[in-house]
């Protein structure tokens, strides 16, 4: 059975990791359903629990939160499409490598849709395109449960990457708009990305 998907439009951070450690609880009890979540940010930087300080400047121009994700501090804001899957990794079988290829996976055929060419690399979660990181990815999980999840960058103000080293790698974050004349909506394309991983599921 496929995930309901479901676009919450623009939420305060805490409000979504909230929603999604409840039904994530929720999911491992067998009380809830698996679901695909997709929003916008408030701007918002996060970091994982463990996560090597990353941040290039003493004060940040929005708030932090320290999260119970895995990866290191990165910007979420208008402009950024996150989907959040809360996926039963027990119930599907998958190991957390297998399902953090298949997140990729689906990223890299939403993009390939929209004629951006991305791929992985070794050693570093999420996807790329030949000019800098595109996508960025970071999950948790918790009684065989799976949830946070992906940020795809569309038209974020790049200013707020200057103040921090973007999942500790020194290297560019880029937009969907530095290679695509016209954007779709931010709804449109949560849509079409929640339907590439629901098939991949």
């Amino acid at each position: 059975m496929s995930p309901a998907f479901e676009w919450l439009a623009v939420q305060p951070y805490e409000v979504m990791w909230q929603k999604m450690k409840v039904h994530a609880a929720l999911l491992a009890e067998g009380k809830a359903d698996e679901v695909i979540w997709a929003c916008e940010h408030k701007p918002v930087y996060t970091t994982g629990k463990r996560a090597i300080d990353n941040r290039l400047d003493v004060v940040l121009p929005a708030p932090l939160i320290e999260t119970d994700r895995g990866g290191e501090t990165t910007f979420h804001g208008r402009g950024q499409v996150m989907l959040y899957p809360i996926i039963s990794l027990r119930k599907r079988g998958f190991t957390a490598r297998q399902y953090i290829e298949l997140l990729e996976e689906s990223a890299i055929q939403v993009l390939s849709d929209y004629g951006i060419t991305a791929e992985r690399r070794c050693g570093l979660p999420g996807v790329w395109t030949n000019k800098g990181k595109i996508v960025a990815m970071g999950i948790r999980i918790s009684q065989g449960v799976a949830y946070h999840g992906m940020a795809m960058n569309m038209a974020v103000d790049m200013t707020y990457f200057k103040a921090i080293n973007p999942c500790g790698l020194g290297q560019n974050t880029v937009n969907m708009q530095d290679s695509l004349d016209v954007l779709p909506s931010s709804n449109v394309l949560a849509q079409v990305w929640s339907t590439a991983l629901r098939d991949l599921l």
